[in-house]
């Protein structure tokens, strides 16, 4: 994970302390369901085969890549917690999952090897980037995936104008649960979030996609206009 440059972000101080704290890595696949298996058939619907190459950036625990790779497909498995990756060498291990590559990196210090890939994929993650080294993760992604490829992009965005962030922001908070064991998202995990992680407007992220090379296809985002879900082809 060597930064090319001193002025280069640090990807690790960035990614949020709860993906640097075991205790929380032994919870999250409790806490967080990443319904691969929805992912999963959107993806084969867009052309996935058992010969595809899938970069899962911010693979976390792994839920996606797993499913993933249980397809044939080659899934490489990015993620700068050495936290998590150890959790999805464990899964890795014990479904003996030989196309799985663990990597230790991340949006800015990934660097593919091999053939272009044909989906990256990326969820719950960007939002640990600012918005200029967002654009810059984006054009990097742009620049592995074959010309024609996918982007799946699903994270916190706001789809709201800025005199509706407060009213917008409290709504949201008020859906976390109230859970002490640490196996539910609370308020203030989503407080936290707020204030200390980058999550942008979906009209600051758009232009950004397109600038970088994608082409978005297809957009959805929840009613609440917090979370937005990406599908880009590479141009």
């Amino acid at each position: 994970m060597k930064r090319p440059y001193n002025w280069y972000l640090d990807e690790t101080t960035s990614a949020g302390r709860e993906n640097l704290d075991a205790g929380h890595v032994s919870r999250y696949d409790d806490k967080e369901d990443a319904v691969a298996a929805n992912e999963l058939k959107l993806l084969k619907e867009l052309g996935l085969t058992d010969t595809s190459v899938i970069v899962d950036i911010g693979a976390g625990t792994g839920q996606f890549t797993v499913a993933a790779a249980e397809t044939g497909a080659l899934v490489i498995a990015v993620d700068v917690s050495s936290l998590m990756l150890e959790r999805l060498n464990e899964k890795v291990t014990k479904l003996k999952l030989a196309n799985v590559e663990l990597v230790q990196s991340g949006f800015l210090t990934y660097e593919h090897n091999g053939r272009p890939v044909d989906f990256v994929y990326s969820r719950l993650a960007l939002h640990h980037l600012p918005d200029f080294w967002k654009a810059l993760a984006l054009e990097r992604m742009r620049r592995m995936v074959r010309k024609g490829g996918i982007l799946r992009l699903w994270d916190v965005i706001y789809d709201f104008d800025p005199p509706e962030a407060e009213e917008r922001i409290e709504a949201w908070c008020a859906t976390a649960g109230d859970d002490a064991s640490g196996r539910k998202w609370n308020r203030s995990d989503y407080e936290e979030h707020i204030r200390d992680e980058y999550s942008t407007f979906r009209w600051l992220l758009e232009p950004m996609i397109e600038r970088c090379g994608f082409e978005i296809i297809d957009v959805d985002y929840t009613p609440d206009g917090i979370f937005g879900k990406y599908i880009a082809r590479a141009r």
